[in-house]
């Protein structure tokens, strides 16, 4: 006889899978953010991406996106997600839309091959690229002229969270289409 049905077996709707996902990462108190700015809020996107269900959820929302991007520009050959925290989600993306994965390194390595980036790119291939959170759109951007400067088209980004607070303005300044799951408001957080 197979154990009961938990919670983290049970396949999500995107409403149980927000909740889901803030009742897994929203940390209240004083936060210092990548930017340097303090926060009352902290969503830790190791609480949320390190749980399988959150995961496989999250794959086939990533599956409806990007399927609505290749409708607007074409075929989509691979997905990239920038160390360490885009890594599990950018796997979750390819595995269930069975595309490849490319790795951004937040710096090139000074042994073996010393690449930025793990995978291979073809120039010219078109390249969606996947986040956590988004909070400026800096560190994204980044890893987004890494792919162009090794010949790629990133006409698109998806963020599962979206913090509100000027990546969607930022990425989309840079030419890049911004898509996010799930919005800061969305997580049941108001504005600071």
């Amino acid at each position: 006889m197979p154990p009961p049905k938990t919670p983290a077996d049970t396949n999500l709707d995107p409403n149980t899978l927000v909740q889901a996902i803030a009742q897994a990462s929203l940390l209240r108190g004083t936060f210092t953010l990548r930017s340097g700015r303090t926060s009352t809020y902290y969503l830790d996107k190791y609480r949320f991406s390190t749980k399988p269900a959150i995961l496989k959820q999250l794959g086939e929302l990533f599956k409806v996106q990007i399927g609505q991007i290749e409708k607007e520009v074409g075929t989509i050959h691979q997905l990239a997600g920038a160390e360490l925290g885009g890594i599990p989600l950018v796997t979750a993306a390819g595995l269930s839309t069975g595309l490849t994965t490319i790795f951004v390194r937040n710096a090139k390595k000074d042994y073996g091959t010393a690449k930025q980036v793990e995978g291979i790119i073809n120039k010219g291939d078109t390249v969606i690229f996947i986040e956590d959170v988004a909070t400026t759109g800096g560190q994204a951007l980044e890893a987004i002229e890494v792919l162009k400067s090794l010949g790629a088209k990133v006409p698109a980004m998806i963020t599962v969270i979206d913090r509100e607070e000027g990546a969607r303005e930022n990425i989309e300044g840079a030419g890049v289409k911004f898509v996010a799951l799930f919005t800061k408001s969305d997580l049941g957080v108001e504005d600071e």
